[in-house]
């Protein structure tokens, strides 16, 4: 057995074979019969001609057909390829090349898409249809009947290939590459000793009490997908919606019992706390209710904890590229400054010089991790050399993310480098004033990023969803003021009726920019 996820989950359902591995809506699957159909998915893989190496692309909801792809991929050697499926068009063709993926999984919903891009991707010869009927794909329940629900596949390696596509929040996406031995460890449980074999895992698994999970976010989202394995590895039953809407979420907590939640920030966060205070629920199950991926503010946190007292509210840090690398400190928020105490030693602050800063110096570097990291960007060999620069014969990732470090050794962090504002010579971290505008209670959502100013080179605007119809400028004026720095206070306002993010909340800074340099026009 190596350290292969393939191999792991292979272990499971050889082990705890009887127990629920995934539920969604009505669906229930134990580990031995979602590795039966994955077994019969991967057999039709290869049946397709999907060998070793060859990129699967999954266009799905969340659901046991996507649980399903990325085990039935990795036990063939093949690489899962996650797709936004919010993606038009022109961005669908981008992945399908940039990715060079020969199969896809797609849901029927999204069949006019699939079959207006497809034909334009070379390589992309062949498409699964999952949830209806088709035109132009293989049906998914008929692939799978005329399968064996036997194994039977090659052996695999801890450096078999695992992808995970960013969200291109910036720019267009990129996949992330990984070897599956290090993405186990980079994203391990970090309330649990790392296990020294592989068989570990399937004894602690084989050992543990009932723990039931869910992962809420898109399963397209890394962090849900890291979500799954980290809930497989502890023998847990993992839980699914199919879409997020809060309402229903709450209601599968409560059926389901579940004991641990994952979000990806306030996108998630702030419906689902609202929904709690429009319907309070007792919720006896629930122990943690965990944030990672993206920025939870301190208001919603407080908000949440008002909810629901006697739960563990926890934000997590890290990224596609870097693992899950840090736990956010008491007390820490971005309002105050967002403080993480790092869970291994190969996370650092390093310089312009590629040093590591030293504690309570006040120098101000870039979030780094050495060790069990990613292999870099499939097809960008450019940006690969520049985000995992080799000093000192050490490989490190460059996270982007600006910090310090602090006198006891943690982390604080200001935010994404790429997204900082410069004006009038002065940096403005977007994420700190986002928290700040959320904390308004008129505010329901808010994007901050930086437009041309012909005095101070950028001025800070701040994209607004008001929760209050009576929300005006000077109002968010005068609370930013009463809590920010002049140069960081937002020098305009644009009011929408929705905040565009990706599906696992991230904001589309894009987007934000043109809706900020159109409220300048009017």
């Amino acid at each position: 057995m190596e350290f292969n996820h393939a191999d792991l989950f292979e272990g499971l359902a050889d082990a705890v074979g009887d127990r629920v591995a995934l539920v969604c809506g009505d669906r229930r699957l134990t580990y031995a019969e979602l590795d039966a159909h994955a077994n019969r998915l991967a057999h039709h893989l290869e049946s397709a001609g999907v060998g070793p190496g060859a990129h699967v692309g999954v266009q799905l909801y969340n659901g046991v057909e996507y649980a399903a792809a990325l085990l039935a991929a990795l036990k063939i050697r093949a690489v899962p390829v996650n797709v936004n499926y919010r993606y038009v068009e022109s961005e669908l063709l981008y992945l399908y090349r940039d990715s060079d993926m020969v199969a896809l999984l797609y849901d029927v919903e999204f069949e006019h898409r699939v079959a207006a891009t497809a034909p334009h991707a070379p390589r992309l010869r062949h498409l699964l249809a999952v949830g209806g009927p088709t035109r132009i794909g293989v049906p998914y329940d008929a692939a799978l009947d005329a399968q064996p629900p036997s194994r039977g596949f090659p052996r695999r390696s801890g450096d078999d290939t695992y992808v995970i596509y960013t969200g291109g929040t910036t720019g267009m996406p990129k996949g992330v590459l990984w070897g599956t031995e290090d993405l186990f460890f980079a994203f391990a449980n970090p309330t649990q000793p790392l296990p020294d074999r592989p068989e570990d895992v399937i004894e602690r698994a084989g050992a543990s009490g009932p723990l039931t999970m869910m992962p809420i976010a898109p399963m397209m989202h890394g962090a849900a997908q890291m979500a799954t394995f980290i809930g497989w590895w502890m023998g847990a039953t993992v839980v699914y919606r199919r879409r997020f809407e809060a309402a229903g979420v709450w209601d599968v907590v409560e059926r389901e019992a579940v004991n641990s939640v994952t979000v990806t920030g306030d996108a998630m966060a702030i419906p689902m706390v609202e929904e709690l205070e429009r319907r309070p629920r007792a919720l006896p199950s629930l122990l943690a209710f965990v944030s990672t991926g993206a920025i939870l503010t301190g208001a919603v946190r407080d908000r949440l904890q008002r909810a629901l007292p006697n739960v563990a509210i926890l934000d997590r840090f890290g990224s596609s590229e870097s693992g899950s690398t840090a736990a956010a400190v008491a007390g820490s928020t971005p309002e105050k400054g967002l403080r993480f105490a790092p869970d291994v030693p190969d996370v650092a602050v390093l310089d312009d010089a590629l040093q590591q800063v030293k504690p309570g110096s006040g120098v101000i570097g870039q979030v780094a991790r050495t060790g069990r990291i990613a292999r870099g960007y499939y097809n960008d060999p450019e940006k690969t050399a520049r985000t995992f620069p080799e000093v000192d014969g050490r490989r490190w990732l460059l996270t982007g993310d600006i910090a310090t470090v602090e006198e006891d050794g943690s982390i604080l962090v200001y935010g994404r480098g790429s997204q900082a504002i410069n004006t009038g010579g002065e940096k403005v971290f977007p994420e700190e004033v986002e928290a700040v505008l959320k904390g308004h209670p008129g505010v329901y959502d808010a994007v901050v990023t930086g437009i041309p100013d012909p005095r101070w080179g950028s001025r800070v605007a701040a994209v607004v969803q008001p929760s209050d119809a009576a929300l005006d400028a000077a109002a968010l004026d005068a609370h930013c003021r009463a809590r920010l720095s002049g140069f960081k206070v937002p020098r305009t306002y644009a009011f929408v009726e929705e905040v565009v993010r990706s599906p696992a909340g991230k904001a589309d800074y894009r987007w934000a920019r043109r809706a900020a340099e159109r409220a300048t026009e009017r």
